[in-house]
């Protein structure tokens, strides 16, 4: 496997997991609010798989930094290592779909210093439907010896993402209407970080759910700002979605750091400014 290579497709990794050295393979599936997606694991996953669960796995405890904090390192690292992650391990992270919670954990194994992770691009949807097994059985891994050393990748936190907002570009991974604004199904209030940029991660995958070609990645991230030189970083609701940007953009060739409290955490605090409407201000 490719350490810079960010995702894989269904053939690809079924050509990989017939080869000499298949990853490991984890299911993130996720759902917004709960339940935890166990039992659809049970009910069948790709041979091999481990499931992991987000919410108490990829995540501490939500407070003050947010719905979906970044959970403890050393937490996340004895996750990891029982579901056979060791540090020259190829890693192939996958969920229902969508695509986000196979992010957050491809993000958090990349924060920590792995970098032979990728994600199922499609994730379950396309394994099944490029004709790929599925298994109710539940694998006995092998203990890894992954030791996650935090501070690999870009990481925000609200002051950085409020300066990044204005000397760089800060993309807001949510829906549009929620940066704008009108509505806000979760947190305290809606709007967005004064000087962030609308860029919905939904508009980074096609109808099929996959994701678009490079060039238009590019093409998409280059109208938002993020040509050149330009630091570029990405917040969402808490912290899940926006990581499936910093995918996207690193899909692209654009490196790009999560401001990983996300509106989650800057809306809890009524000193942090409130922008609404179209327009970053």
């Amino acid at each position: 496997m490719t350490a810079n290579t960010a995702i894989l497709s269904a053939a690809e990794l079924a050509g990989v997991l017939a080869g000499p050295r298949p990853p490991v393979l984890l299911d993130v599936r996720w759902q917004l609010g709960g339940p935890d997606q166990r039992s659809a694991y049970e009910a069948g996953h790709l041979p091999g798989a481990v499931y992991v669960d987000l919410d108490r796995e990829l995540a501490g405890p939500p407070g003050p930094g947010g719905r979906h904090p970044l959970p403890d390192p050393d937490e996340f690292g004895a996750v990891m290592r029982r579901a056979g992650v060791g540090a020259d391990t190829d890693v192939v992270v996958y969920d229902g779909g969508l695509g986000w919670a196979a992010a957050r954990a491809w993000w958090l194994l990349r924060w920590t210093g792995h970098t032979r992770v990728r994600v199922l691009d499609g994730g379950l949807a396309a394994w099944t439907a490029a004709g790929g097994v599925l298994s109710s059985e539940s694998p006995t891994p092998v203990q890894g010896d992954f030791k996650p050393s935090p501070g690999a990748v870009g990481l925000l936190d609200a002051d950085a993402a409020a300066a990044l907002a204005r000397s760089g570009l800060l993309l807001d991974a949510r829906a549009a209407e929620r940066y704008r604004g009108e509505v806000e199904p979760i947190d305290p209030v809606g709007g967005h970080v004064p000087g962030a940029v609308s860029a919905p991660t939904t508009e980074n995958v096609g109808p099929d759910g996959l994701f678009r070609p490079v060039e238009e990645l590019r093409a998409r991230f280059d109208a938002l700002g993020a040509g050149g030189d330009v630091p570029v970083g990405v917040y969402c609701g808490s912290g899940v979605s926006g990581a499936h940007e910093v995918l996207a953009l690193e899909v692209a060739g654009i490196p790009a750091a999560l401001y990983a409290g996300s509106w989650s955490e800057w809306s809890s605090d009524p000193d942090r400014p409130v922008a609404t409407g179209p327009e970053p201000q």
